[in-house]
């Protein structure tokens, strides 16, 4: 008896040989609504931690992507106003049985993305397709958290944080945030990049695996990723342009400062968790 793998995988090769959305049939498309039923009940993900490191699961990346290539474009209904789209929204009617809630209005939670228990989804807030939001995680205001984006459980967004999206290729590894990370107002992480457990980062910090971190717990640079159990912030640091006729005083470049997280940090994240009895 064939998997869903089998069945993902047996798509994506007559995709490959060319089969269209105009030909796909109801057999097909039962695969693809199975896989995106298993995406929104966290059967299947886009990526897992094995062996310390987070590796995708390209057959899952593969599927979403069948989900473009295989589907028209159809004509859907939401709030009163028509869209357009390959994907209808979310069916949120399980979130209440689980204790998440998600606020009126402009809550969008696209078809095939997974959100947690005792979750909160403030307004306006977007999760992409093939999204997992952990358990006890908040996705404040603004906040969008792109496609197979892994956010772990009791995760703190801050207000219009940015989550990117990573499909293709592949192979590689989307944007992860491990469990119990807060990330201040207006953070961007994007590319891949991994914010490891515990982590608390400042506003408006930007981490994407072309901007070094100075992670000064263990005295090193590293890239793509941030330790876990740290606090970070955004500083400038001496750019390789130097001292230039247009830069008076030198140039300099973004890059993130990494230390040991404080009791006082940690407990002003926590006194945060009373929001979730209102």
């Amino acid at each position: 008896m064939s998997t869903l793998e089998d069945d993902v995988r047996e798509l994506q090769r007559r995709y490959e040989e060319g089969l269209t959305a105009e030909a796909v049939d109801a057999d097909e498309l039962a695969v693809l609504d199975e896989f995106l039923d298993a995406l929104e009940t966290g059967e299947v993900r886009a990526a897992e931690k094995r062996g310390g490191e987070w590796v995708a699961n390209e057959w899952v990346k593969e599927g979403i992507l069948l989900n473009f290539g295989l589907r028209a474009i159809e004509t859907h209904s939401h709030g009163g106003v028509d869209y357009h789209d390959v994907l209808p929204l979310r069916d949120t009617a399980d979130l209440p049985e689980r204790s998440t809630r998600n606020t009126p209005d402009g809550t969008v939670v696209r078809r095939g993305a997974h959100v947690g228990s005792d979750a909160i989804l403030m307004s306006p807030s977007f999760v992409n397709v093939g999204a997992r939001v952990g358990d006890g995680t908040l996705v404040d205001s603004c906040d969008t958290v792109g496609s197979a984006a892994q956010i772990g459980d009791d995760v703190k967004l801050g207000a219009n944080t940015l989550i990117g999206g990573v499909l293709e290729p592949v192979e590689a590894a989307p944007v992860v945030v491990e469990d119990g990370v807060s990330l201040g107002a207006g953070c961007r992480v994007t590319s891949g990049f991994v914010v490891g457990e515990g982590s608390v980062v400042g506003e408006n910090t930007l981490l994407t695996p072309n901007i070094p971190v100075y992670d000064l717990v263990e005295e090193e640079v590293v890239y793509g990723e941030l330790p876990p159990e740290r606090r970070a912030f955004t500083r400038f640091v001496e750019s390789s342009v130097g001292d230039h006729d247009l830069f008076e005083g030198g140039a300099y470049k973004p890059a993130v400062v990494a230390t040991d997280v404080e009791a006082e940090t940690l407990e002003a994240t926590r006194r945060e968790d009373a929001l979730r009895d209102n």
